[in-house]
This record gives C-alpha cells, sequence and structure tokens, in this order.
C-alpha cells in the first residue's frame, strides 16, 4: 500500500505556511497582540544598556551613590516589565493556538469522512493518523514560538544594530562582520533540513502503521508465533527513523556551531578594539559597556536563528503533509445524465451496462466488471454468485456508490443514483459486509447506526431479533454493553450478527449483503435465513452468496464470472442449465455435506 504520495522536490516554505491563513485569521487579532507585546518587551531588553552606560558614565564615574541605586531600580523596573510582557504573550496565545489546533483537526476528520474508498484503499492508516496528531503538534508549536519569533527576533536584530551604530559605527561594523557567511549558512541549511524533515515525519507514518496493524494484529501474530519478525520489522523502522532524526541534528548541530561561533567572535574583537579605543580616549567606558551589553542581548536572537528555522522547516513540511490530505477531492456527484422517463420496467435495482476499473489500475488493463446488466424487480431478492475474484464484492460497493462507475449506470426505481445526494443515497439503501466492522461503542450504538434519528428501542429489539443476535441480552449491561475496539471481544459470527442487524433496522428500501452469514454455524444461519425472508419480501435485496442455503433466500441467481453476468435464473434452473453454475453448488454441497458426516 502506498504510504504517502511523493513530495515536491522544491517548494516554498513560506507559501506553504500562508495555506494555514484560513484557520488563523479567526484568532489573528489575540496572535497580532502577542507579537506586538513581544517585540515591546525586546524593546524593552535593549534599552536596559542604555541606562547602563548612563549609570557608567554619570553616577559611578562621579561616585553618586544615590545615582546608582537610582539606576539600580530603573534596572529592576525595566527588567520586571520585560518578564511580565513575555507572560502576557503567552497567555495571549495559549488559547486561541488551542482552538487553530482543535479546528483544523476536526478538519482534516470531517474530509476524511467525505473522501472516496478509493483513496483510503490507497493510503496507510498510519499515514493518516500522523497526519492527524504528530503534524498538528508541530504546526500548533510552530504558531506559538517560532512564527512570533522569528518576527520579534528579526526586529530586535535590527533595532540593536541602529543602537550599536549609534554608539560606535565602527565597533558596529566589527560585530556585523559575521553576518554575511551566517545567512549563507541558513539558506544551504533550510534547503537540505527540509528535505530530511520531510523524510522523518514520512518515516514516522510508516512506523504508526505498523504499530497500528501489530495492534490490531495482535491474535495473527501470536497465533503464529510471529512476535521475533514483527518486533525485528519495527527495530528496522525505528533504526532508519532514528538514523533520519540523527541526520537533522547533525545539520542543527553545524549550523548553530556556525551562528554561535562566528558571533562570539565578532564580539571577542570588538571588545578588544572598544578597550582599545577606552585606553586612547576615544571611547567612553560607559559606551563600551553599553555596545557590549547591547551585543551581548543580541546573542539570543541570533543564536536562536537555526533552531527557528529548524522547527519551521517541520511546519512547512506538516502543513504540506495536512494538505496533501486535505487537497484530495471529496465524494462529489458524477456529470448527472440526461433525464429519462421512468417506466415499470425501470423499477427497482437496474444496472445498464456498468463497467468499472479501480482508479488506480495501469492504463488499458482489463475492467474488474465489463458491461454489467442486471435488473433487480421491486421486492425481488437476488443471489449474486461466482467465483473468487470474479468481482461480487466490488459489484455490491457501486450500489451505496463507495466507488464511482467508470461508465454505465445505476438506477434505483428508475432513478439515476448520481442524481442523489450521497445522504439520500444511503437512506435508501443499506449494506453489510462479510467482513464485519464494529465500532469501540455500545452494542445498541453500533446497531442504530444503521437507522436515523428518530430510530428507538423498539427498532432496535427488532433488528436483533431478525438477526438472531438475541446474545446481547446477556452481555454484562446487555445492548448497553460496550465492545472493544474493532468488536474483537465478540466471536466473528456474533459480529456478523450485529452488522446485519445493523443493515436492517432502518427498514431500508434496497438491501445489500455481502455474504452476510459466511460465519455463522447451520443453525443458526436457519433462524437467520427464516427471519431474513419476512424482511426481503418487502425490500429489494441484492445478496452475494457462496453457499446454496443462502441462494435459497433468494428468487432468482445471477451468475458473475469474469466480470460479466453470464446467466441469470432459480437456484435449480441455473443447476439443470449451467455447468459453471452446477460446479460452483456442488463444491459448496459437497463441503457442507462433508461437514455434517
Amino acid at each position: 500500500m502506498a504510504t504517502t504520495p511523493a513530495p515536491a522536490q522544491d517548494r516554498s516554505s513560506v507559501r506553504t505556511l500562508l495555506r494555514l491563513w484560513p484557520y488563523v485569521r479567526p484568532v489573528r487579532a489575540r496572535l497580532f497582540t502577542a507579537a506586538f507585546v513581544a517585540i515591546l518587551a525586546s524593546c524593552i531588553g535593549l534599552v536596559i544598556p542604555l541606562v547602563l552606560k548612563w549609570l557608567v558614565d554619570g553616577p559611578v564615574a562621579d561616585r553618586d551613590p544615590a545615582g546608582v541605586w537610582l539606576g539600580a531600580l530603573y534596572l529592576l523596573l525595566l527588567g520586571f516589565a520585560e518578564a511580565l510582557l513575555f507572560g502576557l504573550r503567552r497567555w495571549l496565545v495559549a488559547r486561541p493556538l488551542s482552538h487553530v489546533e482543535a479546528s483544523m483537526r476536526a478538519a482534516l476528520y470531517r474530509h476524511l469522512q467525505r473522501l472516496p474508498v478509493a483513496f483510503h484503499d490507497r493510503w496507510a492508516s498510519g499515514q493518516l493518523l500522523s497526519r492527524g496528531t504528530t503534524d498538528l503538534m508541530l504546526l500548533r508549536q510552530f504558531l506559538a514560538f517560532p512564527l512570533t519569533f522569528l518576527l520579534v527576533n528579526g526586529v530586535t536584530m535590527v533595532v540593536g544594530v541602529v543602537i550599536m551604530l549609534l554608539q560606535d559605527w565602527t565597533l558596529g561594523l566589527v560585530v556585523l562582520g559575521p553576518a554575511v557567511p551566517v545567512m549563507v549558512t541558513c539558506v544551504i541549511f533550510e534547503k537540505r533540513y527540509a528535505k530530511v524533515a520531510r523524510l522523518a515525519q514520512d518515516q514516522v507514518g510508516d512506523l504508526t502503521t505498523v504499530v497500528e496493524e501489530s495492534v490490531l494484529g495482535i491474535r495473527v501474530i501470536k497465533g503464529f508465533g510471529r512476535h521475533r519478525s514483527q518486533a525485528r520489522a519495527f527495530r528496522e523502522l525505528s533504526g532508519t527513523l532514528r538514523g533520519t532524526e540523527l541526520r537533522k541534528a547533525r545539520l542543527l548541530a553545524t549550523i548553530w556551531g556556525v551562528i554561535v561561533t562566528l558571533p562570539e567572535v565578532a564580539i571577542g574583537a570588538a571588545l578588544v578594539v572598544g578597550v582599545v579605543q577606552v585606553a586612547d580616549g576615544g571611547l567612553s567606558a560607559g559606551t563600551l559597556v553599553a555596545f557590549l551589553s547591547t551585543a551581548l542581548a543580541l546573542r539570543w536572537p541570533v543564536e536562536s536563528i537555526g533552531f527557528l528555522l529548524a522547527m519551521s522547516q517541520e511546519a512547512a513540511t506538516a502543513t504540506e503533509r495536512y494538505f496533501e490530505v486535505m487537497d484530495e477531492e471529496v465524494e462529489g456527484a458524477a456529470p448527472v445524465p440526461s433525464a429519462r422517463p421512468t417506466g415499470i420496467r425501470d423499477k427497482g435495482l437496474r444496472f445498464h451496462d456498468v463497467t468499472f476499473r479501480y482508479p488506480d489500475a495501469p492504463p488499458g488493463s482489463r475492467p474488474v466488471l465489463d458491461a454489467v446488466g442486471l435488473h433487480i424487480r421491486p421486492g425481488e431478492s437476488m443471489a449474486l454468485v461466482g467465483a473468487t475474484g470474479s468481482g461480487k464484492t466490488t459489484l455490491t460497493a457501486l450500489v451505496p456508490r463507495l466507488y464511482e462507475l467508470t461508465s454505465g449506470r445505476i438506477t434505483l426505481d428508475g432513478t439515476d443514483i448520481t442524481t442523489l445526494s450521497r445522504q439520500a443515497l444511503r437512506a435508501k439503501v443499506a449494506v453489510a459486509f462479510e467482513e464485519p466492522t464494529l465500532f469501540s461503542a455500545a452494542v445498541g450504538d453500533n446497531v442504530l447506526m444503521g437507522a436515523g434519528d428518530t430510530a428507538g428501542t423498539a427498532d432496535l429489539e427488532c433488528a436483533l431479533s431478525v438477526a438472531q443476535a438475541d446474545f446481547v441480552y446477556a452481555l454484562p449491561q446487555g445492548t448497553d454493553t460496550q465492545v472493544g475496539e474493532q468488536g474483537l471481544s465478540l466471536s466473528g459470527g456474533q459480529r456478523q450478527r450485529l452488522a446485519l442487524a445493523r443493515a436492517v433496522v432502518g427498514r431500508p428500501e434496497f438491501l445489500v449483503l455481502d455474504d452476510p452469514l459466511s460465519a455463522l454455524d447451520v443453525h443458526t444461519e436457519a433462524a437467520v435465513e427464516a427471519a431474513l425472508r419476512h424482511v426481503l419480501a418487502d425490500t429489494t435485496a441484492l445478496i452475494v452468496a457462496h453457499r446454496p442455503s443462502t441462494v435459497l433466500l433468494a428468487d432468482r441467481v445471477a451468475l458473475l464470472s469474469g466480470g460479466r453476468i453470464t446467466a441469470v435464473g432459480t437456484h435449480h434452473e441455473l443447476l439443470r442449465t449451467n455447468a459453471e453454475y452446477a460446479h460452483l453448488m456442488s463444491g459448496e454441497q459437497s463441503g457442507e455435506q462433508e461437514g455434517a458426516r
């Protein structure tokens, strides 16, 4: 399974991050206020060296104790104001950024629910989980810290450089000497770090997929004693991720070494030059102290460039990964065909020359379904029979539009399904799949998921009765019992019966069942079939069947072979007239007879 599309090799980090603006817009006032407060706090910090200059050249030089105490009070008040403003900035951003993260996560979840099944077929679940958790956490951290401080530190450096040049332009030029090599290093670092950051975040998604599959498949792993091989696969992926993280660390260490060493050397050179000027009388001691204090105050803004750029690149990568999912087209209506008069012959469920090829199939490959024509009359039940891989499950998935047709039409009572909204279509059509999926919720909630909001206890009890799922009343809290993840606390047959109950609870007009009784024992199957006959009497149903007992539920049978409907008739007619059908059914019958002996 593909984990994620290949990322673009060249991208603008700024352009990528600007895509966050629609989510940030509602809280922009507080974010801008927080940035202004942080800039004000940083500028207050730059006033401290000027107070030191006044203190050294004034009260200290004049041996004025009162002036020294006054200067100390000024410094204390400035430090307190700076700390207070930075605390206010943090308070301003905490609540709105948690809202941004929550709204982005909710938008991603809604979007995932609307994406077609073909999308979920292509993407590993771990990649989607990492985008909804790790990537969004990185984005919140970026909005809370790097975004603000890239601006704040930029303004601080500009103001600080102006102050230093005004104090002594020669010392200012000495300190500015490393600016060019630092900027070149940052440009090189940004390009290299972007690639490694993307690789690391994709590898986190792959690792998440392995963990999720190992948890969900723990019974298989234990049953086949494969825990060592799974642990080995996990260690290999972890080792690969560790190597990528070390590459990130080496890049960060390199840029940090450059942007820490060069400014420190420049400050040392300025100190030497300044001391010489003070000794020659060309510079006051207070000016030198103020200059060096300003230069030291700029150490943090300069040294923070490395990890601020690193966090920004990780945020840009996270944004790119987030919008890779959000940019996928959701399920939309296919082009509406021209209106056709509805006639009696089109009532029920009808397939009109339906052809289907999976979206990711190679061009020119043979379609899974090829010009399928089939008519299920109103109130009729039709069994769909075919060998493994003949396209039965695919055909049933087309009715509720889990996939879009390649060509042809499907109509319900003469109405093309593409003219109906998906909500309206799925209110008419209920489905039960061969592999039942239950959610971590109460038994009753799992069943009532197949009904409208008006369904109640009576509907639930009726559906459970039809599916012969009376076992739920023996559970600790009855229908309020919480089932475990994927319903694995229940047996396969129990899960299948609850899925069947979910399909019939809403009393749909059309029912699509994909081999719904495969996990049931003979006696339970007979009881379910007897109850289903009453449901199917008023419902148009398409039932994928493998066993003769299930086939006998239907009024007629359609044989699907090689992606085409090759025969339609009753069970007994096809047994007499179609060798392929007789072979399929004889295999099932002989298997059941052997099992009964």
